[in-house]
């Protein structure tokens, strides 16, 4: 990315708006604002100002501010326009600034960017800005946030400085083994040891927490079931309009239909599946057989069938769905009628109780899932270097260690990571 250039986008969603703002990022942001507004405003203060074009034909009454770099949102010269937000005032502030030399429009996620490749955030950071931007819910809000303001980067800082000193240790005990004290050595050594392995449960404990991708990608609830069970109808019910067909013929569901809601805070991503028969009809064999895959795939299960043939998951609700009809429903974890509502508000508490065990607890850092990889590939470092024997391996791991945790935060990541982050990005963040 050539961060010579400045850049400009509308950062405050399309036009008509009562207000536009118009970033500009670059080191040529100054002659933006003198190019529009005849002048520069005292840093961080907000001014009025007239803009005009460079006929001089006015475009607008606005508000101007300047942030000077490094110390702004990233790390370049920034200015700010708050305009009025009528298409014709946008199109033609953005118009002018594209007509100045060295200037052209943003890409999505470019401040961002900018951002993190001058060390005002990091990537850990700018991943929570992202998730914060696609928040739906509370709990993905306050995840976000969490992250976005440093928590990720703050515990992975802890990680990275236990093995910062740990390193330090071993190269301490590599100069010991010349001395003629060997008790201490080796006791000395026994405490490292001790300690790395301490540090590596540490990391296989977070490794082991459930992804921050289920609180924004909702809990993958599966609605399965013989034929006629009233899968179609509990998935209309749940999601609240009817995107599945319902008819009394058995098979008329033949493929996965999916939906995403949130219940009770709580983000489900549900799929109505093929009811499970033997079946001469290649069209519904086939559909079955995406029942039974996304059975597998499934955090939750929602089983509408006979008790004995439940299948064997964790996460398996065994609902009675027509408990307006006269069905055995006395093996069932709960009885509902999706048809008349009757036990909908119960089944959504008892989904909500299991849905918690699948998501993070409220107290943890949560780690998505390229950050879960780099916990991992720490964990499996730490455990190389309490096998090992050889101090001069141990060492070597400890490096491979730290290299993990730094793909963390960005500081030992690749382009094509940061391209798929800010991807993610609408134009002008």
């Amino acid at each position: 990315m050539a961060t010579t250039e400045t850049i400009f986008a509308v950062s405050s969603g399309a036009p008509p708006a009562a207000i536009a703002v118009i970033r500009i990022s670059g080191s040529s942001a100054a002659d933006a604002l003198m190019a529009l507004a005849g002048r520069l405003p005292s840093p961080r203060r907000a001014s009025l100002a007239t803009l005009r074009k460079g006929d001089g034909d006015i475009l607008d009454h606005a508000l101007i501010l300047w942030f000077p770099g490094p110390h702004s949102a990233t790390g370049e010269d920034l200015a700010e326009i708050h305009a009025h937000g009528g298409r014709a005032v946008v199109d033609g502030i953005t118009a002018a600034l594209a007509a100045l030399p060295g200037f052209r429009a943003a890409e999505p996620g470019e401040f961002t960017r900018r951002s993190v490749m001058n060390g005002r955030m990091d990537l850990a950071e700018a991943e929570g800005l992202a998730d914060l931007i696609e928040a739906q819910t509370d709990e993905q809000r306050r995840r976000a946030l969490a992250m976005a303001s440093g928590d990720v980067s703050a515990q992975v800082r802890q990680w990275q400085d236990r093995l910062v000193m740990l390193a330090a240790r071993v190269e301490a005990l590599l100069d010991f083994v010349d001395e003629d004290d060997v008790d201490d050595a080796a006791a000395t050594t026994q405490l490292l040891r001790d300690d790395l392995a301490a540090t590596r449960l540490d990391l296989m404990n977070s490794v082991a927490r459930p992804l921050a991708e289920r609180l924004h990608d909702g809990i993958f609830t599966v609605i399965a079931g013989p034929p006629n069970a009233g899968k179609s109808t509990l998935f209309n019910a749940l999601i609240q309009r009817d995107a599945a067909i319902v008819t009394p013929i058995a098979g008329t569901t033949r493929d996965i239909i999916e939906a995403s809601v949130q219940i009770d805070g709580i983000a489900y991503r549900f799929a109505d599946t093929a009811g499970l028969r033997d079946s001469e009809d290649m069209v519904e064999q086939i559909g079955v057989a995406r029942s039974a895959s996304a059975m597998q795939a499934a955090d939750m299960i929602l089983w509408l069938g006979s008790v004995d043939d439940a299948p064997d998951h964790p996460m398996v609700l065994r609902v009675a769905a027509k408990s307006d009809l006269a069905v055995d429903q006395s093996q069932a974890d709960i009885s509902i009628s999706a048809l008349t509502g009757a036990g909908m508000d119960a089944l959504g508490r008892l989904m909500a109780q299991r849905a918690r065990h699948l998501l993070p607890h409220e107290d943890e850092v949560a780690f998505n899932r390229r950050q879960h990889r780099a916990l991992a590939d720490a964990a499996a470092a730490l455990s190389e270097a309490t096998g090992q024997q050889d101090l001069l391996l141990v060492a070597e791991s400890l490096r491979h260690g730290l290299h993990a945790l730094d793909r963390i935060t960005g500081q030992a990541d690749t382009e094509a990571v940061l391209d798929a982050l800010f991807g993610r990005f609408c134009i002008g963040k």
